[in-house]
């Protein structure tokens, strides 16, 4: 399956340089590019990417904004925050925007074009650098309506980075069952995203990620 990608970036050095080394992959196509978080919104309703890769810091309409806004209206479409920017608060408010991702722009090429793909499967992509910026601002867990045992086990793969058809596997149950399981961490959580989730359990202290 081809993975249809949108490059949201205001620097044009960055999108071509994106587009060069992305385009070498017959399994990733570049569908589009956006200057700003607002074109990028409007391009993705137009487009409908899989993937975008989404910048951080931006005119008109930041990075977060739009992947807050491409969540509620978009939900199908996953965001990954490409950046160099690696402040705690950047990390958790994009995180809680909806992106599924969060790496730096020094990510090597292979492991960006990776990253692309487990992304658009639904796997959390998280650098270590921001893996590691979570576990420090991590605060005391709010009060939530609790996971039942195979909710909160399903979470913890979620947070290995699996996909649903993995954690089928791993769990020896069907997907569908998977996606149901999801939706209800989902809204107990209530949150809208599956790094949104992660994020919440380790607040609850329901799972760790040790930065690598």
């Amino acid at each position: 399956m081809t993975v249809r990608v949108l490059i949201a970036d205001d620097h044009s050095v960055v999108r071509e340089g994106l587009r060069m080394f992305l385009g070498r992959d017959p399994d990733i196509a570049i569908v589009g590019e956006a200057g700003d978080g607002e074109e990028a919104v409007r391009l993705a309703h137009q487009l409908h990417p899989d993937v975008i890769l989404m910048d951080v810091l931006m005119p008109i309409m930041d990075g977060i904004a739009a992947t807050a806004a491409l969540r509620r209206e978009l939900p199908e479409t996953e965001v990954i925050a490409l950046t160099s920017v690696l402040e705690g608060a950047t990390v958790i408010d994009a995180v809680r925007a909806g992106a599924i991702g969060y790496l730096l722009k020094d990510t090597q090429a292979a492991e960006l074009r990776s990253a692309i793909k487990a992304a658009a499967a639904g796997q959390v992509q998280l650098s270590p650098q921001a893996s590691a910026s979570l576990v420090r601002h991590v605060q005391s867990p709010p009060p939530t309506e609790a996971l039942t045992e195979r909710e909160t086990e399903v979470l913890r793969l979620l947070s290995q980075g699996l996909s649903n058809k993995e954690i089928a596997q791993h769990l020896q149950i069907v997907e569908d069952t998977v996606k149901v399981h999801v939706r209800h961490i989902l809204s107990k959580l209530g949150v809208q995203s599956r790094t949104q989730a992660i994020l919440c359990a380790m607040r609850l202290g329901l799972i760790k990620i040790e930065p690598a």
